[in-house]
């Protein structure tokens, strides 16, 4: 993992940068009246932005896998089908929908852009880990139960390692889901990057969006390098290109 560390170290280097990145957006946009935004540094909003898309995604985690294990029992089975339609109506239902309706119980903050992402990101969590779950080898499972396991010790021992990949997989998938659809948290003052694609958006500043975007990207693009050698990590025996 010391790769993605340096990754994002020279990212963070890269953010801190005001005075660099104010000389080449004003190199591309000369006839810009204010071709950079300074209402606040990119290195806040970039750590503004991470943590909404880390606490979205500790939600995702902590919710929807458990309830793909819950249905994937003899016990829950039954609302497996209900289960499948409310991710995925999650996903459908437009964020900035869901953001304007939690806007008169939360007001402006955090809160309400963390329930728009936990709700776009749970499908792909929850999706991964039931294919997972209902994929396993029936031989070994029965394996498992011949030699004495509980259900909890066949779930903490066999299911879950062999299941970790597909699992995995999902949760790379909604995190960088998440941190696209986090550019839509100032709407409801949210903060992040979302702030300058705003901010240029309202006055026709394409340089504001497109330094917003630039960090974006950047951060998307080593959230899901790193994720990738996480996974490697965790599941050496997978054999993958990621």
């Amino acid at each position: 993992m010391v790769g993605p560390l340096l990754g994002w170290g020279l990212a963070w280097l890269l953010l801190a940068q005001q005075g660099l990145w104010q000389a080449v957006f004003s190199a591309l946009f000369p006839n810009t009246r204010s071709p950079f935004f300074e209402r606040e540094t990119l290195l806040n909003l970039a750590l503004q932005h991470l943590a909404l898309t880390a606490g979205a995604g500790m939600m995702v985690v902590l919710v929807g896998l458990p309830l793909a294990i819950w249905v994937t029992r003899p016990v829950g089975a039954a609302f497996r089908p209900l289960l499948e339609n409310i991710v995925a109506v999650g996903q459908t239902f437009p964020p900035v929908a869901v953001l304007v309706l939690a806007l008169p119980f939360f007001g402006f903050g955090s809160t309400g852009a963390l329930l728009a992402l936990f709700l776009y990101g749970l499908l792909p969590v929850v999706r991964n880990s039931l294919e997972a779950f209902t994929s396993l080898p029936a031989d070994v499972l029965e394996a498992a139960q011949g030699i004495g396991h509980t259900h909890f010790q066949r779930l903490w021992r066999v299911e879950l390692p062999l299941a970790l990949p597909v699992i995995l997989a999902g949760i790379r998938t909604s995190l960088v889901l998440i941190l696209a659809t986090a550019t839509l948290a100032p709407l409801v003052g949210g903060g992040g990057l979302g702030v300058p694609i705003m901010a240029g958006l309202a006055v026709s500043n394409l340089a504001y969006v497109l330094q917003g975007a630039l960090a974006v990207a950047l951060l998307a693009v080593l959230l899901d390098w790193t994720l990738g050698r996480l996974e490697q990590a965790l599941t050496p025996w997978r054999t993958s290109e990621v």
